[in-house]
């Protein structure tokens, strides 16, 4: 037996749900090695490398660990591994921050980052939210479904009082919703981005049937969003300054700011603030068109 390997399953029949798990972390891990050049870890190319990036007995080398063990994993076959092992390969595929978490979390092993996802939005903050207004806030769980929001957020992203429940998630809306794509300043690396962050926040919930049936219509409604799926890309929520495009007001600079709800990565409060002063007054005739329109 490879060392840091155990076979798993203690002869029980293996669980739906741990399948497709090692499922995605084989897929994940392919992925990362075939980004990677030798030349980027201090490896010869060599004249007769067919191999996209990096061959597996190269990750087992710069990890230290055995080539058998990491080609089963790599294989999605049934084994649990140690953080420390975990730890070894992170660093041998040169995985970021997110990255790195989203390896632990698919291995069933402890994350650097641990925490379980809260649901519900009490009273109390769905009346911080009305009177953030004419700040644009919403709150969002982890697989980007809108729980909440204020008349400005509803009224700067395509009118989402009109939308059926079924719709108020912000990965559909953003792949399928001509409206709300249309807002959207820099819509394709505004999806791209969305899309790694779900993936990451998507590696603590991969067998649960809420999260594959949005990926299952993503699937289906969009292949922007099949190409973009496919590339296993994973990155960790950062406040960022973002441009609206909203047809009756304008262009608008707005920089997110999350406010955890409950433990990091669960249910988070998004408030847009204005960047510039032409912002702050195109803010305001937005809560002026929602309170017109309520």
């Amino acid at each position: 037996m490879p060392q840091g390997a155990t076979r798993g399953g203690g002869g029980a029949a293996p669980r739906a749900d741990d399948a497709i798990r090692r499922a995605e972390l084989a897929a994940f891990l392919r992925s990362r090695r075939e980004r990677i050049t030798p030349e980027q870890v201090g490896l010869p190319r060599g004249s007769r490398r067919r191999t996209p990036g990096l061959r597996r007995e190269e990750v087992a080398h710069l990890g230290a660990v055995g080539v058998t063990w990491y080609t089963w994993l790599e294989q999605g076959r049934d084994i649990h591994v140690s953080p420390q092992v975990l730890d070894a390969v992170a660093r041998a595929l040169l995985l970021d921050r997110a990255e790195r978490s989203h390896l632990f979390a698919l291995a069933g092993a402890i994350d650097p980052l641990p925490g379980k996802e809260c649901t519900g939005v009490p009273l109390a903050l769905r009346q911080i939210l009305h009177r953030l207004a004419p700040f644009p806030a919403v709150v969002q769980n982890s697989r980007f479904d809108i729980l909440a929001y204020n008349s400005t957020y509803g009224q700067l992203m395509c009118g989402l009082d009109a939308l059926p429940e079924e719709d108020r998630n912000c990965m559909w809306l953003a792949f399928t919703h001509p409206g709300w794509r249309a807002v959207l300043g820099d819509r394709e690396a505004t999806v791209r981005t969305m899309t790694a962050k779900f993936r990451a926040s998507m590696a603590e919930h991969v067998a649960e049937p809420a999260w594959k049936a949005l990926v299952t219509r993503l699937t289906e409604a969009s292949a922007e969003f099949r190409e973009i799926w496919a590339q296993h890309e994973v990155e960790r929520t950062t406040s960022a300054v973002k441009v609206f495009r909203h047809p009756e007001v304008g262009v608008l600079q707005l920089t997110g700011t999350h406010l955890w709800t409950g433990p990091n990565p669960g249910p988070k409060a998004l408030v847009y603030t204005p960047v510039d002063e032409v912002s702050r007054e195109r803010l305001e005739q937005l809560e002026k068109l929602a309170l017109a329109q309520g």
